[in-house]
């Protein structure tokens, strides 16, 4: 993503040029520039493991404009709306997407390392046709984003092993035919404690609530409202330095999608568009620091954090979900399976 200009379109939607808007950059970690707060990894529940070497993707494989030298080419793209055939590409890519994540979070258990979830991504992606899209994306070093207990998002693959009563987000995203899938849940590492599994819970309502709010002529503001309603209910803060994104041909494009509320953000939902609506729901403060690998995003108090990602279509009367999956959510078929607390 190009880091925007003073006389470009503001982020928000409203039209206006950014500079007689917002006149700052979206609120999302989805520009060039890394801003927040740097500093070695806390002392906590996690710890950074040693991070293996990037993996190989076959030359026959498909892949989009920065595998080779970690910068998306070209601008960014002002509108998600799609056409008939490019509907069709980005549905194939989402099933993609919920493939490889469902296979990921089949994987997790106590003992196993990010590394080998990273590794299950990878080959999977390339079986299926497609480029794992983290992969060199401004330099990110793996295919998967795993991100454990207080890391927000963006956590990088590592050796560290897994350790019951850990929860951990699994970010998938393949580039499959020139479209972006993108997908994420959250679920347990052997039975959770009450408050990780209410959290767990509460983040996938926000996310559905988020959703059930798209329809033709909402404003996209009504995304935060309803998110931000019941994370503040239910006691927990709403993540404000990363966001939602347009996406398509391009891994991240506009519109920018806020989880929090933010009345300047009038852009009207219009059938065709597609998106990803994702809330990062704290259990303590809404604020962020960053590792000093510069991708790893953690909770300042140390308190943990969860998350949960569609990629979706909005109809002429709501939405498909791309990402889509039969049935529940996997942490759900957890806790049915015996892990309730």
């Amino acid at each position: 993503m190009v880091k925007l200009g003073r006389n470009d379109p503001c982020w928000c939607g409203s039209g206006k040029k950014l500079k007689k808007c917002h006149n700052t950059q979206p609120p999302a970690r989805q520009v060039e520039s890394r801003q927040g707060t740097r500093r070695p990894a806390p002392a906590g529940a996690v710890l950074k493991g040693i991070v293996g070497p990037k993996r190989s993707v076959p030359d026959h494989i498909l892949k989009p404009s920065y595998a080779l030298t970690g910068v998306p080419a070209g601008p960014r793209a002002r509108t998600c709306i799609k056409d008939t055939e490019e509907i069709e590409g980005m549905r194939r890519a989402g099933r993609a997407a919920r493939q490889v994540l469902n296979s990921v979070l089949g994987a997790v258990r106590p003992g196993i390392t990010t590394d080998a979830l990273d590794a299950i991504a990878h080959n999977l992606c390339i079986e299926l046709g497609g480029y794992p899209s983290p992969l060199n994306y401004h330099g990110f070093p793996k295919s998967l984003c795993t991100s454990i207990n207080e890391i927000i998002c963006h956590g990088i693959p590592d050796d560290r092993v897994l350790q019951s009563g850990d929860i951990i987000n699994c970010d998938v995203t393949i580039y499959l035919d020139g479209f972006h899938g993108d997908c994420s849940e959250t679920v347990f590492v052997g039975p959770p404690d009450p408050q990780s599994q209410r959290l767990v819970e509460t983040t996938y309502e926000c996310m559905m609530l988020g959703i059930a709010a798209v329809r033709p002529g909402n404003r996209l503001n009504e995304i935060g409202k309803a998110i931000t309603s019941l994370a503040h209910k239910r006691g927990y803060s709403v993540v404000r330095d990363f966001a939602g994104h347009g996406i398509g041909r391009q891994f991240h494009q506009d519109p920018q999608i806020l989880h929090y509320r933010d009345v300047r953000q009038r852009q009207v939902i219009q059938p065709g568009m597609t998106f990803t609506v994702e809330p990062m729901i704290n259990v303590g403060t809404h604020r962020c620091l960053m590792w000093d690998d510069d991708w790893t995003a953690a909770t300042t108090d140390g308190k943990r954090s969860a998350q949960f990602e569609h990629t979706l279509l909005v109809t002429d009367t709501g939405t498909e979900l791309l990402t889509g999956t039969d049935g529940e959510p996997f942490f759900k078929r957890q806790l049915k399976e015996g892990w309730a607390t």
